[in-house]
């Protein structure tokens, strides 16, 4: 893997963030409802999981 195979999946990352924000939505409230968390602690995990589920999806799209 080189610089423009990473660059690509980086590129391709922000086109999947329409997939991935209700994800990030569903286990920001999952973990409010569970475990009581925070305003801002909910905003973390629904960025951080909206992100790496992004991530991900590109990851799957540069590999097929």
């Amino acid at each position: 893997m080189d610089l423009q195979d990473i660059v690509i999946i980086l590129v391709m990352t922000f086109p999947m963030l329409l997939f991935s924000i209700y994800p990030g939505i569903k286990a920001s409230e999952y973990l409010e409802k569970k475990y009581n968390i925070d305003e801002s602690k909910k905003r973390v995990v629904m960025v951080s999981v909206t992100f790496l589920f992004a991530l991900t999806l590109s990851l799957f799209l540069s590999y097929i």
